[in-house]
């Protein structure tokens, strides 16, 4: 049996997502100091045993941590270990040993009959940061039916020092291109294996990333509940697939130390059941519909801050309303700032299942308005080719028809007969997209969508509850996308330790009063 099967076969047969870690603290042992090697190992064997006969009824698989077990001594703590494994763990319940191995060749090849022939184990984790050949010799040959968790993004805090940091060349951190391919190119390279994430309960941000990025198929250990910290409505929220499953909770302390183990198990088991229940049914959510933030759209935020294209504060629009906050996109006004606008926009693009067909997008080319639609319309078709490998037209208008040349009021790429994106920074009335439309149909195109980069989300009067990106969908038939909208920035600010509750209170009241 694969560990796929048997993790599955678990799993329905418990109801349970718990995996209970075998973690034999010296400090719990309460042995004295001057404790043998041969009283460490016995205390160890019966700490875990305990532990084993106290949760075989809820535990969805065991996690040993083969530190403790080395730490015992070289020449019995292994053997404890082994015996676990292969004698005392019902033979049902998968074993993840938690070694975090990473090498190559021989040596790697060396680790795996260790792990797998030695000791018993049905997965391992490992460390993916030497490459595929690092981690081929426990998902191939006799192995190939194996499991490994990856270290992702981990529950410690210096993980940020290399697993967060942005790779330049795609815009995503590091633990977003191992997770992109754990659930593409690595997956099928040991198509029998399953192929897991550890990414740390205590980060929900990097859960949803992490999701987001594997895919639906990916199971994710997710370390952190209790004792470091992590909440587990917002773990389980980020984290958990799309069928409520695809995630394993490991907690070892929390059990170990309990008063009553076995209660301690039943309960946090009936805490995910019930967790995973409601984010089921969507009977409990913290995240509002519409506030939810990608990693592109934060990044977008953050950056329009920083070029001081969005401000807070009190500004007086052309309505007459006073906002709390301003938005001015003829600020991104250097190479850098069009560089990332650019990119922003094809993101959002790209994220839009409206927007994309497959590999590719269901438009043949890019109209600008005049006059930000223009430089907005470049940036974002350069994007699409350079990120995504997408080759559409672009094409333009003049404000007023040229008389030489070429003449009339439309440059760029023809538009009869094609499918035509329209892009703008805002949409305050929509008179310059409904302008776009007329144009574009009486050159015998056919709009099919709009981006912008920023949806108010206001009404356009008290008495009208509807928005002016709302009355453009609606009116045109198409879809109107932005990059982020006020819901998403008041979540920001809700997050963010950079700004004041002053801020916050203002978005929400303007929000409450102008909203949609």
């Amino acid at each position: 049996m694969s560990f796929r099967e048997k993790l599955d076969a678990r799993i329905a047969a418990v109801d349970s997502l718990l995996c209970v870690g075998l973690d034999p603290h010296e400090t719990e042992l309460n042995l004295p100091a001057d404790a043998t090697e041969e009283q460490r190992c016995d205390a160890a064997f019966t700490f875990c045993k305990t532990l084993i006969d106290a949760t075989a009824n809820t535990a969805a698989c065991y996690k040993p941590n083969v530190a403790f077990f080395e730490a015992l001594g070289a020449t019995g703590g292994l053997e404890v270990l082994q015996k676990l494994c292969k004698t005392v763990i019902p033979s049902d319940i998968p074993i993840l040993l938690d070694v975090k191995r990473g090498d190559i060749g021989s040596t790697a090849a060396a680790y795996a009959v260790a792990c797998y022939d030695h000791l018993g184990a049905d997965s391992v984790t490992l460390s993916p940061l030497m490459g595929w050949d690092s981690m081929q010799p426990f998902l191939s040959g006799n192995y190939a039916s194996k499991g490994a968790f990856l270290l992702c993004k981990t529950s410690n805090p210096g993980s940020e020092d290399l697993l967060a940091q942005d790779l330049k060349e795609n815009d995503e951190t590091l633990y977003e291109r191992i997770a992109k391919l754990t659930g593409g190119e690595w997956a099928r390279k040991a198509p029998d294996a399953l192929l897991g994430l550890v990414v740390g309960a205590t980060d929900p941000v990097a859960l949803r990333r992490v999701r987001q990025a594997a895919g639906q198929a990916v199971w994710i250990l997710a370390p952190g509940v209790g004792a470091q910290g992590g909440n587990l409505l917002e773990a389980c929220q980020a984290g958990l697939n799309q069928a409520g499953s695809g995630m394993l909770i490991p907690v070892s302390r929390g059990i170990s130390k309990a008063e009553n183990p076995s209660q301690a198990a039943q309960e946090l088991v009936q805490q995910i059941r019930e967790v995973v229940q409601q984010i089921k049914t969507a009977s409990l959510t913290t995240v509002e519909a519409g506030s939810y933030i990608e990693k592109y759209q934060q990044d977008f935020i953050e950056f329009s801050l920083q070029q001081g294209v969005l401000k807070f504060g009190s500004f007086v629009l052309k309505s007459g309303r006073t906002s709390p906050y301003f938005f001015n996109a003829g600020l991104f006004a250097t190479g850098a700032a069009l560089y990332h606008l650019g990119n922003a926009y094809a993101a959002t693009i790209m994220a839009d299942p409206q927007l994309r067909d497959g590999d590719g997008v269901t438009f043949d080319v890019i109209f600008g308005p005049a006059y930000k639609g223009i430089s907005l319309g470049a940036v974002v078709s350069s994007a699409l080719y350079s990120k995504y490998g997408i080759n559409v037209g672009f094409a333009y208008n003049r404000k007023e028809a040229k008389d030489h040349g070429e003449g009339g009021k439309l440059v760029g790429a023809s538009l009869e007969g094609k499918r035509i994106l329209v892009v703008d920074d805002v949409i305050t009335a929509g008179t310059a997209i409904r302008e776009s439309y007329d144009m574009l149909l009486a050159n015998k195109a056919q709009p099919v969508g709009v981006v912008i980069a920023l949806d108010r989300a206001e009404k356009k009067a008290l008495e009208d509850p509807v928005s002016a990106v709302q009355a453009v969908s609606r009116d045109l038939g198409l879809p109107v996308v932005s990059i982020v909208n006020l819901p998403q920035l008041q979540s920001f600010l809700e997050k963010s330790p950079d700004y004041s509750n002053d801020i916050l209170d203002q978005v929400k009241a303007y929000r409450s009063e102008y909203g949609v």
